[in-house]
């Protein structure tokens, strides 16, 4: 149970949002490092929220796998308090289930829910955005939990093993290198809530920039990105060297911004200034234009942002 009117709110809408880690855990289970794949559920579930304008309030957590392992439960459940702890909101509960015979041996999957609330004068529709306004993006942690099918791919076409150094994080493998976990957006959005008018949140997930923005945006509006404006892990150009078009980048990867604002020009360098004090690496990366027919996110220069 949770009481809205202790933690403040008047008049509140209740927001929902429920997701997984996806193919990101056969990473976990081939190394055995499980530690930060909770926080990976905990962000894909309240980045959600908070594009609404939403504060997390709590999160279940759903464990299932064919026979327990003990300290990987352990560490699966620390790294899901840690994502709370993150997000500001309570872990209140979940389930976990054994179901021998469905699972293999040291698998195990993972879903979150979490449910938030937003002052009902206070939702962020993405309604009021206009041409003219600014995007400012807000730095990845790597490659966050979408597209590991892809990245799994290319691990197995270029026979590299989970324990080789990584190419592109000196003094770490492969493996740990690609569990960096999602990072959690809450409380700096929230910060940028209070401080200014936010037209639109755009959490880059699965589908990338192009496909996750335009949701966001009023009909007949896109995007235009430049790539040269912001500088991506360098994860991203390390999979772009293997061979993935900067089509497929754009559509599969977050490319470097894990998070999407949209805000006026005029309430940009305070937008800036709070997320930049809330921790985040913020920057312009491009402004709202009429949409070029079906195109509604046109980037410029992507590369660049990895070979900065």
């Amino acid at each position: 149970m949770f009481d809205l009117k202790a933690a403040g709110f008047t008049d509140p809408l209740l927001v929902a949002t429920t997701d997984g880690v996806g193919t990101k855990l056969k990473l976990a289970i081939e190394t055995g490092y499980h530690d930060t794949v909770g926080i990976d559920l905990v962000a894909m579930c309240v980045n959600d929220l908070v594009v609404q304008g939403a504060e997390p309030l709590l999160f279940l957590d759903y464990y299932a796998t064919g026979k327990l392992d003990v300290a990987a439960g352990r560490a699966i459940v620390a790294g899901i308090a840690e994502g709370c702890r993150q997000a500001g909101c309570a872990l209140i509960g979940g389930e976990t289930a054994e179901m021998p015979g469905l699972y293999a041996d040291g698998d195990y999957d993972l879903a979150g829910f979490s449910v938030g609330a937003v002052e009902r004068s206070q939702v962020v529709t993405g309604r009021e955005v206009v041409a003219g306004d600014v995007v400012i993006g807000l730095k990845s942690s790597g490659v966050h939990s979408n597209g590991f099918s892809l990245v799994r791919r290319i691990l197995a076409e270029d026979g590299i093993n989970l324990s080789d150094d990584a190419p592109f994080a000196p003094g770490t493998t492969v493996g740990h290198a690609l569990l960096i976990p999602t990072r959690i957006y809450v409380k700096s959005c929230l910060a940028a809530l209070k401080a200014v008018t936010v037209k639109a949140f755009a959490h880059i997930t699965g589908g990338g920039l192009t496909e996750n923005i335009p949701r966001v945006l009023p009909n007949g509006l896109g995007a235009i990105l430049d790539g040269t404006t912001w500088q991506a892990p360098a994860v991203m150009g390390w999979l772009a060297s293997r061979g993935v078009a900067l089509t497929e980048m754009a559509r599969v990867f977050n490319c470097g911004l894990g998070m999407v604002i949209v805000v006026a020009e005029a309430d940009a360098p305070a937008a800036l200034k709070t997320l930049t004090e809330a921790g985040e690496t913020a920057t312009i990366v491009g402004r709202i234009e009429a949409a070029r027919g079906d195109e509604r996110v046109h980037i410029q220069n992507l590369g660049a942002a990895w070979r900065a």
